[in-house]
């Protein structure tokens, strides 16, 4: 007698700790059971995936879901359709929401608004102020919480910890892994009467390369000092890339599609506002300084920074242009195009938004396609040619910085814990994410 699986996944190439073959995928009760030729074994569905890749679930490290406050923009439903159709199974969520997330209340929240909303698996994080310190140790063991974060530098919403002091403060208190918006807030302060009224490529300007560098070296002492692990978003310049690579003892490092796909000035002449992020995006040789990084190994996760606003929003005239643009939707395909033209491995993709973010958020049963762990898989059709477009994203805003844009490699399937949630573009079913477990507060 053959094996019997609730699910089974026949005919694709698998991509795990084994490499790339031929392997059959065999699902009980919403967890990975088998893996290997399951060609007699019998299921109660089975999906045929033959000249389809099966990866482990895509999870997205930094998103901004706007809910609760600006929920025109988006929120944690219409943010998390666009997730499962860009094939992540799940998200981490950030605090600069209204109110802000620095409270139990605020996280207890949180959690309820996803409950039957979210489509993917969702976490949050919990922010980090000069009032909340001594609160941290307590709010990032919450259920659902991913972790701290700091802002060093001021982006959208109202957190900010900008001083030596304060950041020294919070990373004294608790355990986990922070993760940190670094750009020095003085710096940015100073440099905001380089700003060109209507002009988006002063952006780099206001917030330099030098603004970046400056806070990473300012965090990267302050965590040795505190002995306190973090994870550096968005990195952006080249000249962080040496500094990350002497603190892997310590430091994490993010990398976003956005910075390692556009380049200035060329896409604020032809985007304008919808190319204005935190940190920006920086010249053709900040972008090859963090493709090298990629080679060399310095970065462990790719994050979206979904940061959403209306088309309207980002139509004023700079700086009067809000910061931040949609990504959760674009990030699989985007990425998926690099591998094709060569940039990085899929194996290495795999790593970058599976097992980096397991691995550096001690994620409890998700992030590798393993005996045991949850049954979340990205299937994606890697010879499969799209056109990304504006009519495709889910995202309120209803725009992507990469319309227009020819990739190879699309995400055709998305399955969470056994259950296919979507199909060839279709969301089937209602809306069932759970919060996402943690090995440090399991």
């Amino acid at each position: 007698m053959g094996k019997t699986f609730d699910l089974l996944l026949k005919n694709g190439t698998v991509v795990n700790h084994d490499g790339e073959g031929m392997r059959d995928v065999g699902v009980v009760g919403g967890r990975i059971a088998d893996i290997g030729d399951l060609s007699r074994a019998s299921a109660g569905e089975t999906i045929d995936c033959a000249g389809l890749h099966v990866l482990p679930g895509v999870i997205d490290t930094q998103v901004h879901f706007r809910e609760p406050g600006p929920t025109h923009k988006e929120d944690l439903e219409s943010g998390s359709r666009a997730a499962v159709l860009g094939g992540v199974v799940a998200v981490f969520e950030m605090p600069n929401t209204n109110p802000l997330t620095t409270t139990p209340a605020a996280l207890e929240d949180k959690l309820a608004r996803a409950y039957r909303r979210m489509f993917c698996d969702h976490a949050f994080y919990v922010g980090a102020t000069h009032q909340n310190p001594k609160d941290l140790g307590e709010l990032e063991r919450m259920k659902g919480v991913c972790g701290v974060k700091i802002f060093m530098g001021a982006s959208t919403g109202d957190l900010l910890v900008e001083d030596d002091a304060g950041v020294l403060d919070v990373l004294r208190h608790g355990r986990r892994r922070v993760a940190v918006h670094s750009e020095d807030e003085f710096m940015l302060r100073e440099n905001r009467k380089f700003a060109r009224d209507g002009d988006w490529t002063s952006h780099t300007e206001v917030r330099t390369a030098e603004a970046a560098v400056s806070s990473t070296k300012r965090l990267l002492r302050l965590a040795r000092e505190a002995g306190r692990r973090i994870h550096v978003l968005h990195v952006s310049t080249a000249e962080e890339i040496p500094l990350l690579a002497a603190a892997k003892d310590i430091a994490t490092a993010e990398a976003t599609p956005q910075h390692l796909t556009l380049a200035a000035p060329d896409c604020y002449r032809a985007l304008k506002g919808l190319a204005q992020m935190n940190p920006p995006i920086r010249d053709a040789r900040h972008r090859d300084g963090l493709w090298e990084g990629m080679r060399l190994g310095v970065f462990d996760v790719i994050g979206s920074d979904h940061a959403p606003h209306t088309r309207e929003e980002k139509a004023k005239p700079y700086p009067a242009s809000p910061s931040g643009m949609p990504g959760v939707q674009t990030l699989v395909p985007v990425m998926l195009n690099h591998v094709a033209e060569g940039r990085l491995s899929l194996a290495r993709f795999v790593d970058l938004v599976c097992h980096g973010p397991n691995r550096i958020f001690g994620i409890a049963g998700k992030g590798r396609l393993a005996a045991g762990y949850d049954a979340d898989f990205t299937i994606v059709d890697l010879k499969r040619r799209e056109t990304i477009s504006n009519a495709q994203q889910a995202t309120r805003v209803g725009w992507t910085p990469f319309d227009g844009m020819a990739v190879k490699g699309w995400p055709v399937m998305t399955i969470i814990r056994g259950r296919t949630v979507m199909r060839e573009g279709e969301i089937l079913g209602p809306a069932a994410g759970e919060p996402v477990r943690f090995q440090e507060t399991v």
